[in-house]
């Protein structure tokens, strides 16, 4: 029986998002005491309105939120058999905040680790760990450099993600990682959690985003099923 891992971070007002993307606000849009009036034999209900960006939590990127192409692609657009199969997860955790990636470390934290053709690859960065609810989660972290992005890409990885906000150097002014995910097509889901609990193990994956109309990305709930 497969062991259900969440690796989706919580939605909540106040919660820390990319700087300059919208703020998730969430506010109460009905209320039982509200509601009961509407109805017969004592029926009420409750409902939440929610403003958020579609990369604001644990979420996945469009192609067209990295390529100015017209016709790259949407989030509704892409094929579904992207956000769901076999997986893994590598240890970058010995990376200090605001350091970079390179295929060199990729490469020794692949060591010992099945890493396939076609695999959703995690990076385990310990990000969400140390800093999740602070500010410091938003700047404190490594990224990818040109040589570790397209590691990425040599391996033929079909999609990849990460606990941090961006899998882009927090100080880089060129973003590598997301330029080679333009030129390459790759997607990648950003804000992960709790992906010290599959390094080096095999999963299968399954991330699926909201059918947004002409979304650029999507608010997802990401999850790695574990056989015991």
């Amino acid at each position: 029986m497969a062991q259900l891992i969440d690796l989706t971070q919580e939605i909540y007002q106040g919660m820390y998002v990319y700087p300059g993307h919208l703020k998730t606000v969430i506010w109460d849009h009905h209320l039982h005491e509200e509601t009961v009036k509407n109805f017969e034999g004592g029926f009420s209900y409750r409902s939440k309105g929610l403003l958020m960006s579609d990369h604001g939590p644990t979420h996945v990127d469009a192609i067209s939120h990295l390529d100015p192409r017209e016709d790259a692609p949407t989030i509704d657009r892409m094929d579904l058999g992207l956000f769901y199969g076999d997986g893994t997860c590598l240890d970058l955790s010995h990376k200090k905040p605001q350091s970079y990636i390179s295929d060199r470390d990729l490469e020794e934290a692949a060591a010992g680790v099945e890493v396939r053709e076609d695999d959703v690859l995690l990076l385990y960065t310990g990000t969400y760990n140390r800093l999740h609810g602070s500010p410091d989660y938003l700047s404190q972290y490594p990224g990818l450099d040109e040589s570790g992005s397209y590691w990425i890409a040599e391996k033929q990885i079909k999609i990849f993600g990460v606990d941090t906000p961006s899998p882009d150097n927090p100080i880089s002014r060129t973003y590598p990682c997301h330029m080679m995910c333009r030129e390459q097509g790759i997607a990648h889901y950003e804000n992960l959690a709790n992906l010290d609990r599959l390094v080096g193990k095999r999963f299968t994956f399954v991330g699926f985003p909201l059918r947004i109309r002409g979304g650029t990305g999507s608010p997802v709930r990401a999850v790695a099923l574990l056989d015991e």
